[in-house]
């Protein structure tokens, strides 16, 4: 399978790419965490959350830093971070790493409409992305599933078995080649996979 490399910074181009739409399935698979009023004039923050345990939950790194959430474990290398927060007697989930070609579809809410959104589509490529919160060491996956602004921390689910393959950590205008420079997708959506986060996970939500 092709490297590629993200060249382009989080939430270049607007603040979303590709199709998505309200879910009522989204608000039962993940939270909302919210810090200020969400509103199209950016005013207030909106991220999401995913429910591990009945006292922490997994989210992006840049979500967690300016959320009310206490920090417990930042990944060392990947935008991610566990979080305290009480949920109940939830079911812990079952995850597994996907396959590029995989059918996946993406759960989050909406920085616009602070309401629950979904999307599907296919694992493409996987790809480097370094910026502020993610070293270009943990290497992410891109898809062609619509991601919107606030779906940062949200659960990509495999298709075929409704397993949790990684977390929503982006989206970018464009990846390209790293040998050639030539442009191979654009409007991708992004995810830390979980093969790339499981130790770390498991340490995490130990105690």
């Amino acid at each position: 399978m092709r490297r590629a490399i993200c060249l382009l910074a989080l939430f270049v181009g607007g603040c979303s790419v590709g199709k998505y739409e309200y879910s009522k399935e989204a608000e039962k698979r993940v939270d909302m965490t919210v810090t200020g009023i969400p509103t199209v004039l950016g005013v207030g923050t909106l991220g999401t959350t995913i429910p591990l345990t009945p006292d922490y939950s997994l989210t992006a790194a840049h979500v967690a830093k300016f959320s009310l959430y206490r920090v417990k474990s930042y990944h060392p290398e990947c935008d991610l971070a566990v979080v305290y927060h009480k949920n109940g007697n939830v079911a812990p989930p079952h995850f597994r790493n996907g396959l590029i070609g995989d059918k996946i579809n993406l759960y989050g809410y909406s920085f616009i409409s602070a309401m629950p959104v979904a999307s599907s589509g296919t694992n493409l490529v996987n790809t480097g992305l370094k910026n502020d919160w993610n070293k270009v060491s943990c290497v992410v996956v891109a898809s062609d599933a619509g991601v919107v602004k606030g779906m940062s921390g949200g659960a990509v689910y495999n298709a075929s078995d409704d397993s949790i393959g990684g977390v929503i950590v982006g989206y970018s205008n464009r990846i390209n080649d790293l040998k050639s420079g030539k442009l191979l997708y654009k409007d991708v959506s992004l995810y830390v996979p979980y093969a790339r986060f499981k130790a770390w996970l498991d340490e995490a939500v130990k105690s």
